[in-house]
């Protein structure tokens, strides 16, 4: 390669710095080809846990930051006829060719080996998927979706209907939220975190979507979990923390607050968390509902609230109702929808909130009177209270 190319190829080359510096979170790794006549060399890099570049080439490893083992790269060039660079990150490649014509640079779409794609994974999988098996197949394997040969397991069919429909309940909400910049994202009682790991796949690869995601969980055990799959997938973008969300002290912007399934009044510690932060999208799957159940009453219902069946029923939709209403009180666009069939669990409501920042004094009026009426404390507002005044503030107004 002649001196004019190494002086181009250092140009695409300082591009490509900027740009792996921008989307470090999502590099994957950078695969090296020389040629010179008939023959060809290879080299490799990946980052390390040490944040440098493991780069291998004709047996031996390196270990350089992301700036020198291009240089190492440009320098050997020159002792060659071509060479081709392809840069991965998680959904993309970049492709930098150099000879002594000159240099050209594409992009192309990831895809994975075709081998994968041709596998039944199951006659019972009728859905146009967004989380496509062939596409997406180490997510799925990595949360147990799918089998190590590339099939999706009969038992996880339900499942993987689940998590692709909440991906569609979403989508929409978070294209309207696509900009410059990263979008921070937490999940208050991530569990084992799934469907941040699906979303973090969805908007990452699919949407082109920076994010970064913040698991919260009180179990060390779960979180210990999470951080288990995000190594076997290499996301980067991703963060666990075993503690209460109560006890998180973070001055960024939360951008999306999610909470699926949490227990009880866990879901009301999600929605006031993303209240406060004034998180622009706030998602809650809620699952039980004892709170109110235990305290609430209502003189007009005596002779239906006997029958604890009816009481249960109507402690769950009052409870989602008033959260509903707290919501738009507080500034929110409120929609609560069915996420999946009732006949695979009746916790099957979804409460999606956006942001318009104008309190609602209608919704606020609304709300107290149910409150007053019931005679009950929401936890919801209560966990608000707690971060708007502080315990002690909250004690006095007690």
């Amino acid at each position: 390669m002649n001196k004019s190319s190494a002086d181009k190829l250092s140009f695409f080359f300082m591009g490509l710095e900027n740009r792996f510096l921008e989307n470090r979170d999502i590099f994957l790794e950078v695969e090296i080809r020389f040629k010179a006549g008939l023959k060809t060399f290879k080299g490799h890099g990946v980052l390390n846990e040490a944040d440098l570049i493991s780069y291998n080439f004709n047996g031996v490893t390196k270990l350089l930051s992301f700036h020198n083992m291009l240089e190492d790269i440009r320098k050997e060039a020159l002792k060659y006829d071509e060479l081709v660079l392809t840069y991965k990150e998680r959904g993309m490649k970049l492709l930098i060719s150099a000879n002594r014509k000159g240099v050209t640079m594409n992009t192309e779409e990831l895809k994975y080996d075709a081998g994968e794609e041709k596998k039944d994974t199951s006659t019972l999988l009728s859905r146009d998927y967004l989380i496509k098996a062939t596409e997406a197949s180490s997510l799925l394997k990595a949360i147990g979706i799918m089998s190590k040969d590339g099939k999706v397991k009969n038992d996880k069919i339900r499942k993987y209907n689940q998590i692709d429909h909440y991906v569609e309940l979403l989508e929409k909400n978070f294209e309207s939220m696509k900009r410059q910049g990263t979008l921070t994202i937490m999940d208050v009682g991530c569990g084992k975190s799934y469907l941040s790991f699906v979303l973090n796949y969805y908007l990452t690869e699919v949407k082109k979507i920076k994010c970064h995601f913040i698991g919260i969980d009180i179990s060390p055990q779960v979180i210990e979990t999470s951080r288990e799959i995000q190594k076997e997938l290499g996301y980067r973008n991703m963060e666990f923390h075993a503690m209460d969300v109560k006890d998180f002290k973070d001055d960024r912007k939360i951008d999306v607050v999610l909470s699926l399934h949490a227990c009880d009044t866990a879901t009301d510690m999600a929605l006031a968390f993303g209240v406060y932060k004034e998180a622009d999208f706030i998602v809650a799957v809620p699952c039980c509902h004892k709170e109110m159940l235990k305290t609430y009453s209502y003189k007009p219902f005596e002779g239906i609230l006997k029958h604890g069946i009816l009481k249960a029923r109507l402690a769950d939709t009052l409870t989602d109702g008033l959260r509903g209403l707290m919501l738009e009180e507080h500034g929110y666009e409120v929609s609560i929808v069915e996420y999946i069939s009732p006949l695979e669990t009746p916790k099957n409501l979804m409460i999606r909130a956006y942001r318009t920042g104008t309190p609602n004094e209608a919704s606020r009026e609304n709300a107290d009177q149910l409150i007053r009426s019931l005679s009950i404390y929401p936890a919801f507002r209560y966990y608000l209270d707690q971060y708007t005044y502080g315990q002690s503030g909250l004690d006095d107004l007690l």
